[in-house]
């Protein structure tokens, strides 16, 4: 036998051997830690294994490892995987477009001082997560609204920081296995409610009650912390965009959705918040350490941008009540910028000082020749917001806004059938609007009796209209227990200011990006011929799905309503995303809603459920 002779042939091929392999691990080492985003897309556990026996609750697909090359649909070509890589447990919260460890991977040149490193930076799509973003150890389906606006699972959030941080002021509160809003801030230590209907009694609004009997509907709170102050006035018929960075105060805004309340993340930085203008009756700031002052104003501007003809600023804030030099330097310069501006006192008690936008442009053209800031230029269309830089100038008025000392809107709940009086900036009739307004209606009852089997009245809170239009798909689940993010592309008509017209709220996206969101935010997604509209861009279908299942909380639904052949494509994918039909039905109405003008190939109605499932690695954590 030969085992164990000498041999310098093979000692030589050993260590070349042994070489080799030190070389790829040394560079494997260098690969990896120079981009955290290629571990991302290394299978969870680093082996090449099945999401379906590595997931609680999922079906084993009896080893069939093999994989359909391509399917053909007409003139397009679909890649198909059976299954997607699960991202490393540390990407469980990842928000792609606002990654920071993607900013200094890239070594962007951003400037800090103007807050621009919480902006939106979206990875090139060979730099893009392509797995599933696994929830953290012990996760559990949320806690149902309204029990949820006051208390939810801390293992969904498994974050308490802020409840060190802010325990003087009762933002929340950890009780064993579950966190606590007390509905406290930093202003409103003894609860949102009364602060609430302090300000309504500020302004001698009936009953203390802030939605003064229907005129105020739609609010803006910047800096809002954990939401309890929009989480409250939703009692009084009052939708409020909460809106915070994912900054120091890390997981407020996942804190806000995890409880059932609209919230966004955002930064006023140096682009325009994706609002057109007019779009709020109030904006908020309690404490929310904005500088006002910085380049001109221009936060402040960006701020009467979205306000409506008489609309309000509710500021409680140390420069409006201290009396030291340094806020008191601070009080004076604000006040005197809010007085170029036009802006009033409507009235200040206490800790809080409320400002009142003018209802016409009458004070902008009586101001003297070259007072600051300026009128912005008559070409700079204010609803253009995608990627538009901040201008330090004051918007003016519509013609139609100022004739009319107002938005002319109808109060709440009139308002949300109303026909907008923007709708002739689109060239769309009365007729259009109310024929559109009961066609939606109609859909959601049929959308609804689809689910009916898994759906009950608090299955659902948080919902998306992927595509919104007009609103109506929103517009019609009123008498549900839910909100609505009404989501409207900045490549087609800028209907998101009838969005709000309407009394409802909502945000610009392009699809071909990731959404700003934190993972597991949503219960439903609408998507109407979204993917079809993708596809045509020449964007990731792939990329898409992932990124609706990123959004998505498990055992939350996606109603999706595309051409038929669009649909049998996605059906592909089920399996390698873990979700489960609900329900399929062709669409047979007709209607402009449901008919591809061009090929003249029908809808389906596709509605489909993200199971539940956890990594190995989370089940083993979780025992």
């Amino acid at each position: 036998m030969m085992r164990g002779r000498s041999d310098g042939g093979q000692k030589k091929r050993l260590i070349a051997s042994v070489c080799v392999v030190a070389l790829f691990v040394c560079f494997f080492y260098m690969y990896y830690d120079s981009s955290s985003q290629g571990a991302s897309a290394l299978e969870y556990g680093r082996s090449l294994r099945k999401l379906g026996s590595s997931y609680l609750g999922g079906d084993d697909d009896n080893g069939d490892t093999k994989q359909d090359d391509s399917v053909s649909n007409g003139e397009d070509s679909f890649a198909v995987a059976k299954s997607f890589p699960v991202c490393d447990d540390r990407h469980s919260e990842i928000i792609p477009c606002l990654d920071r460890n993607f900013i200094y991977q890239m070594r962007l040149k951003l400037d800090l001082s103007l807050m621009e490193h919480y902006e939106r930076h979206c990875p090139p799509p060979e730099r893009r997560f392509n797995c599933l973003i696994p929830p953290p150890s012990g996760y559990k389906v949320p806690i149902k609204w309204p029990k949820s606006r006051d208390e939810v699972w801390k293992a969904n959030i498994p974050h308490t920081h802020l409840a060190k941080e802010k325990s003087d002021q009762n933002w929340m509160v950890e009780k064993g296995l579950k966190i606590a809003f007390p509905g406290g801030g930093t202003h409103f230590h003894y609860g949102a409610d009364k602060y609430i209907a302090s300000i309504a009694n500020m302004l001698n609004f009936s009953n203390d009650v802030l939605n003064d009997e229907g005129r105020l509907r739609t609010v803006l709170d910047v800096g809002c912390g954990v939401a309890s102050f929009g989480g409250y006035l939703l009692a009084s018929d009052i939708m409020t965009m909460s809106l915070a960075p994912n900054d120091v105060h890390q997981n407020q805004i996942q804190f806000a959705l995890e409880r059932g309340i609209p919230a966004y993340l955002g930064i006023l930085g140096t682009k325009r918040l994706p609002y057109p203008s007019r779009s709020f009756e109030l904006a908020h700031c309690s404490r929310c350490r904005i500088d006002w002052l910085q380049r001109d104003g221009i936060l402040l501007l960006e701020l009467d941008r979205v306000l409506r003809p008489g609309g309000y600023f509710a500021y409680s804030s140390p420069e409006a009540y201290a009396q030291d030099e340094e806020n008191l330097k601070i009080w004076k310069e604000m006040s005197a910028l809010v007085e170029r501006m036009c802006w009033r006192i409507a009235v200040k008690r206490n800790q809080t000082v409320v400002w009142q936008k003018p209802l016409s442009n009458d004070c902008y053209s009586e101001r003297d020749p070259g007072t600051q800031p300026p009128l912005c230029r008559s070409d700079s269309d204010p609803d253009v917001v995608a990627g538009v830089s901040m201008e330090a100038c004051i918007t003016p008025y519509s013609k139609h806004d100022h004739k009319a000392k107002g938005s002319g809107l109808a109060p709440w709940p009139a308002r949300l059938t109303s026909p907008p009086p923007r709708l002739a900036d689109f060239g769309y009739s009365t007729d259009m609007f109310e024929k559109d307004t009961e066609l939606w209606k109609q859909q959601v009852d049929s959308y609804w009796n689809l689910m009916s089997s898994k759906v009950k009245s608090n299955t659902v809170r948080n919902i998306m209209d992927m595509k919104a239009h007009m609103g109506s798909f929103a517009a019609a689940l009123k008498d549900k227990d839910v909100w609505v993010m009404n989501v409207v592309s900045p490549d087609g008509p800028n209907t998101l200011k009838l969005i709000y017209d309407r009394g409802l709220i909502g945000t610009n996206h392009n699809w071909c990006e990731a959404y700003s969101t934190y993972p597991r935010t949503y219960d439903l997604l609408h998507a109407w011929t979204i993917i079809s509209e993708i596809r045509s861009k020449g964007c990731s279908i792939e990329d898409l799905l992932i990124e609706m299942d990123r959004i998505l909380r498990p055992t939350g639904f996606i109603i999706i309503r595309d051409k038929e052949s669009v649909v049998e494509s996605i059906k592909k994918y089920m399996q390698a995303l873990h979700w489960e039909i609900v329900a399929s039905e062709k669409v047979t109405t007709g209607s402009e809603l449901d008919q591809d003008k061009e090929d003249g190939e029908n809808n389906v109605v596709f509605i489909v459920q993200k199971k539940l499932w956890l990594t190995s690695e989370s089940l083993r954590d979780t025992e």
